[in-house]
């Protein structure tokens, strides 16, 4: 497999195969964010994914495919169902294809090309929505705001994939942390996903947003700040049937729930901790991201 700088994928892909159908995001203006930017975005050809897909097609038993890095559904719709075809001719084992997107790349295709891309095998996609609050989502530069991030999230549901989000605790700081938590579980209920992960902020060196952590213009909540956002979101949030996470390693405290089943149960548990400031339940700061 020729991989081309670091490659990123979510945790529950850790045991799919990892092919590179572009290198670098599409977006890559995100504040946070430090991943792709080393690369210069480029869709790969279909020559040089399709000698990964054969070289891959000598190993039997591959269930999973991820296609990396940030955004494969930015590739032209003929060449991505091209790609996603010779995937399952030659990997006829394989049973979930999936990759990272985001709002736009999703809202350039229409419903049915959208279809067309599930029925020829693609089956998952991560969206990144970080916060469902419009200047949060401005000041990240993520590039949608909550209009666009639900039309997009709405699109894949109907057009029949599982749909993954991640939301990201502490990113409004301290001055935005209550909207901002409110306004995530409005758009995680429009949006109603299969699979959510809460991860918590990790402010990375030489990012923007570091730059205004270093300057005093962004101020991270503390410990219990980010878990009353997390205690927000889950109870504001109205799910019809959701595995909600929050067991990154960014994470001070791990959860693992079916909503809405045992939402009651998180908040209870939650509510504790945050009023007993208790820390032994907590991961140690040392401990997060690894």
């Amino acid at each position: 497999m020729k991989y081309e700088g670091m490659i990123i994928r979510p945790p529950s892909e850790a045991d799919s195969l990892l092919i590179q159908v572009t290198v670098g995001c599409s977006h890559n203006r995100c504040t946070f964010c430090p991943t792709y930017k080393d690369k210069k975005f480029r869709i790969k050809s279909y020559d040089e994914i399709a000698e990964d897909v054969l070289e891959a097609s000598g190993h039997g038993g591959i269930r999973r495919v991820f296609l990396c890095d940030g955004d494969a559904l930015i590739i032209p719709q003929e060449r991505l169902l091209k790609i996603i075809t010779l995937i399952k001719e030659k990997l006829p084992t394989v049973e979930r294809i999936s990759t990272y997107a985001n709002a736009k790349s999703i809202l350039k295709k229409t419903p049915e090309e959208l279809v067309a891309l599930k029925e020829a095998g693609l089956t998952m996609v991560y969206l990144g929505i970080e916060s469902g609050n419009d200047e949060v989502l401005r000041d990240i530069v993520k590039g949608g705001d909550f209009k666009k991030i639900v039309a997009a999230g709405k699109q894949i549901k109907e057009a029949g994939f599982i749909l993954s989000v991640t939301i990201l605790l502490g990113i409004g700081g301290i001055e935005k942390s209550i909207p901002h938590a409110l306004d995530t579980a409005k758009i995680l209920t429009k949006i109603d996903p299969d699979f959510v992960g809460a991860l918590t902020l990790m402010l990375v060196p030489e990012t923007p947003l570091h730059n205004d952590f270093l300057a005093g213009k962004f101020v991270l909540p503390d410990t219990f700040g980010v878990l009353r956002e997390l205690e927000i979101i889950i109870a504001k949030s109205n799910f019809t049937s959701c595995f909600f996470t929050s067991n990154h390693a960014s994470n001070y405290l791990p959860i693992r729930a079916k909503m809405p089943q045992e939402k009651e149960q998180v908040l209870a548990m939650l509510n504790d901790v945050i009023m007993r400031k208790d820390k032994s339940a907590l991961r140690n700061e040392f401990m997060r991201a690894l």
